[in-house]
């Protein structure tokens, strides 16, 4: 748009395209709501106040407005498919903007991945930023599709749609002075650099900050998220299908201390973003137990906009983009129309058309499996072994050591204990690798669970209650290209196919929630009470996230950050 033309409209001088008149501003600057119309000129707001005219005038009849919802972090491969079919989930709930990392994609294809999400995003109705996935792989105890280094990553620096460093996730590297981990925060010097250090306090957090890292989302106590605040660090406090931290985190939210804490989703599945909602669910969860409206809204907006640099969005102000959240009632928000540009794109909770024709866009196959190297079986070489202990509405892991079941010289589920056998099969070279171990918490009673979901490597990892069921489940997601299965004995009772990479459908979002609901009603036949155990088994996989986890190269004890034996 001419300068000259969003001017004459901000004066008064020509109409405006579109005004939204009778509203109740949010405004996230000064804290205030007030009775205003919203003047908006092509994709910018132009004007606040009275007396303009307009080709379309809408009357909000005294609904709020307030800015797009950005999420500050979030995984699209979470959502199980790829960029334009997310935003048909996200947009509705309010959510104009995104800034994601691909690591997932990344893991499995390397640039190519990144370069899918990219392109399945652009013109899509979506504000979808990147950050460069700076962990692939997440450490050099598993084995991924593909390996980025800092000058594979420091060509999306000109991208206009790639805004800095995703979170860096192996502080234990940057900790100790990995050069391979300072050779790409520095190059990506001047930009916005996400972190992840869970659990991490004193001087090693000092060195972290001082490496230039600027934010976390891993905390999970206050003590840990005001230390971080402390040394300057922006707080995104999650609420993700697996984690949500946003209860026990919101007793740190101060007016002091609020412009530098941010809302996001990190991994987020159909069946939550469909059902309960995206960050606008945070908004609500969090004026529900007391956080001033007008304060939780501002992290949804504002603040996740001044700490990416996104001057152009993150408030209802003129020059400002005209990303905006129509809604009735401030203690309990949700969204009934959402603009996005401009335009309306979504309203009473449905996606409106989207005129402008998708890019396609295809991935090659990424399963690549050798199953005549490929066994289950454990020779018992002790009597106690180290196991990966569940904790519910949690990804960080219990590092437990319990006696375990031996048969035949074969070490081997005892589901009457709860605890399962779990495995990680390599599946991007085919090179047989199988870690093995055992998991506590999940509940199977029989059968087996398998997923090509294991972050951040996606391997193929799996869990149950004997080695027959574990490899019907497993070989089950492999012919599918991916996917997620549950299976007894030799019979595969459900599946989710998810060919792209293995991580996202080619279906419709709501295809693939029906495909997880009845994938999900499985899985209490077998025994698991847990809300989604998939979910869980994906982040068993990850060794960056504390304290026992398990990849196709064997145990991990994450505190030490070194492969440790599985029996002690």
């Amino acid at each position: 748009m001419e300068l000259s033309k969003i001017v004459n409209i901000a004066k008064g001088a020509v109409p405006a395209d579109l005004v939204l008149k009778n509203a109740q501003l949010v405004n996230v600057f000064t804290g205030e709501i007030y009775a205003t119309d919203i003047a908006i000129a092509g994709s910018r707001i132009a004007g606040l106040g009275d007396g303009y005219e307009a080709r379309e005038i809408i009357d909000l009849g005294g609904r709020y407005a307030c800015p797009g919802f950005i999420d500050a972090h979030v995984h699209v491969e979470s959502s199980l498919v790829p960029p334009r079919e997310f935003s048909r989930a996200v947009l509705p709930h309010g959510v104009t903007t995104v800034v994601t990392d691909p690591h997932e994609i990344a893991n499995v294809l390397g640039l190519e991945g990144i370069r899918f999400m990219l392109n399945d995003a652009k013109h899509g109705p979506l504000s979808v930023y990147v950050n460069a996935s700076s962990c692939v792989p997440s450490t050099d105890m598993e084995t991924s599709g593909a390996r980025l280094e800092f000058y594979d990553l420091a060509p999306l620096l000109r991208e206009p749609w790639v805004l800095g460093l995703a979170e860096v996730m192996n502080y234990p590297g940057v900790v100790g002075g990995d050069r391979r981990m300072l050779e790409k925060i520095s190059a990506f010097d001047g930009r916005v650099i996400d972190g992840h250090c869970p659990g991490l306090s004193g001087k090693s957090l000092n060195a972290y900050v001082a490496a230039g890292v600027m934010s976390d989302h891993e905390c999970t106590t206050v003590e840990e998220a005001r230390e971080k605040l402390r040394r300057g660090m922006t707080i995104l406090i999650r609420e993700a299908s697996g984690a949500r931290n946003l209860r026990p985190l919101l007793p740190l939210v101060t007016l002091e201390n609020e412009r530098h804490i941010c809302f996001c989703t990190d991994d987020r599945q159909p069946s939550d973003l469909l059902d309960e909602g995206s960050i606008d669910h945070m908004i609500r969860v969090a004026v529900a137990e007391g956080l001033n409206p007008v304060t939780a809204i501002r992290m949804a907006t504002l603040n996740v906009a001044e700490y990416f640099r996104l001057h152009d969005r993150g408030a209802i102000a003129p020059g400002r983009r005209a990303d905006i959240v129509v809604f009735s009632e401030l203690r309990d928000l949700r969204p009934e129309r959402v603009y996005r540009g401009g335009r309306l794109v979504a309203q009473d909770n449905r996606m409106l058309a989207w005129d402008r024709p998708a890019r396609e866009s295809k991935v090659r196959s990424t399963i690549n499996v050798d199953w005549e190297k490929v066994s289950f079986e454990i020779p018992a070489r002790g009597q106690r072994a180290r196991v990966l202990g569940v904790i519910p509405d949690q990804i960080v892991t219990r590092h437990l050591v319990e006696d375990v079941k031996v048969d035949r010289g074969l070490a081997v589920a005892d589901p009457s204990r709860d605890v399962l056998k779990m495995a990680v099969v390599e599946r991007h070279h085919a090179t047989g690798n199988v870690g093995l171990g055992f998991v506590k918490g999940l509940g199977l009673k029989r059968g087996a669970i398998a997923s090509t979901i294991a972050h951040d490597h996606h391997n193929i990892v799996g869990a149950g209650a004997d080695d027959q069921s574990m490899m019907t489940a497993a070989r089950a997601v492999a012919a599918a290209q991916g996917g997620l299965a549950v299976a007894e004995g030799d019979i595969v009772i459900a599946c989710v196919p998810l060919p792209i990479a293995g991580l996202m459908s080619d279906q419709p979002i709501e295809t693939v929630h029906r495909q997880i609901v009845d994938l999900l009603a499985a899985v209490p036949q077998l025994g698991s009470s847990l809300h989604d155990p998939f979910t869980v088994l994906s982040f068993l996989a990850l060794p960056v996230i504390p304290s026992l986890k398990l990849t196709d190269l064997g145990l991990v004890d994450v505190d030490k950050f070194q492969r440790v034996d599985l029996f002690t």
